[in-house]
């Protein structure tokens, strides 16, 4: 299947490692012109020559801190001087810190609040004049399955990303006229940097091995197992494509099946 993405222009942020590089990866196969970014200069720079060595792509990269205003701006002006446009973005960040509501202080909600709700919504600021120029565009929000089925010890990403959820879906109804779509996508436990440092964490807590966490975690699970990040990724290229040109403002689940459980 042809997904006409060959040669349009793709923003992937957040994208050093877990599903924002996987994402960039599956994009970057089927012949679009990939940019991705991270904080860490080393680690994006790292994840580019990654993804040029299994695809055969140039991806371009920058350094940028996501709660950052004007490195935003400064990395979408740059983008657009050398490309005249930006296709697809594709808003990713790491996830909040894990802890309970007393665990929980202000500077934590303020600091979430900036890197996860903010960053899309100046990213999608910046990135939607290009869009609107050419009638033409994809937003796609990687979200967690928390802003569906809230998860107990993750308390920040339960209440900051279901404000993502809201704002995309207002943002959606005005935008589609534009033939600019926007989505939210929303893994559950998958095999990521992030879910390994969960598990480790809890293994601690109740002193048994991570494995152990694991099986426990995956009985939970309809599907049984764990999620590979390429099985997030696949559904964001997806919706990144000409093919998906009459789905927007959806929250769709990557979880097994976790999400539609009754609560």
């Amino acid at each position: 299947m042809d997904l006409g993405l060959n040669n349009k222009i793709v923003l992937v942020t957040a994208a050093s490692q877990g599903l924002g590089k996987a994402s960039a990866l599956s994009i970057a196969n089927e012949g679009a012109t990939v940019i991705i970014c991270s904080r860490n200069k080393d680690k994006i720079s790292k994840s580019a020559k990654d993804i040029e060595l299994q695809t055969g792509s140039k991806v371009s990269f920058f350094q940028t801190d996501l709660s950052n205003e004007k490195d935003i701006n400064k990395m979408i002006e740059n983008i657009i001087k050398k490309h005249g446009r930006i296709d697809v973005l594709v808003n990713n960040t790491g996830g909040p810190k894990a802890g309970f509501f007393d665990e929980i202080n202000d500077d934590d909600w303020i600091s979430t609040f900036e890197s996860t709700f903010l960053s899309a919504v100046r990213l999608t600021r910046a990135v939607l004049p290009s869009m609107r120029r050419n009638k033409w565009g994809r937003i796609i929000n990687i979200s967690s399955v928390s802003a569906k089925q809230p998860i107990d010890n993750l308390i920040l990403s339960n209440g900051v990303r279901m404000s993502v959820h809201g704002w995309a879906k207002t943002l959606s109804n005005q935008i589609a006229s534009d033939n600019i779509l926007i989505n939210n996508v929303c893994p559950g436990f998958t095999r990521t940097e992030r879910v390994e440092d969960l598990v480790s964490m809890q293994a601690k807590d109740l002193n048994i091995s991570e494995d152990q966490v694991v099986e426990t975690i995956s009985s939970n699970i309809p599907a049984k197992r764990v999620g590979k990040p390429e099985e997030l990724a696949d559904l964001v290229t997806f919706l990144a494509s000409e093919k998906s040109s009459y789905i927007t403002g959806q929250s769709i689940a990557v979880d097994g099946g976790v999400s539609s459980l009754p609560i």
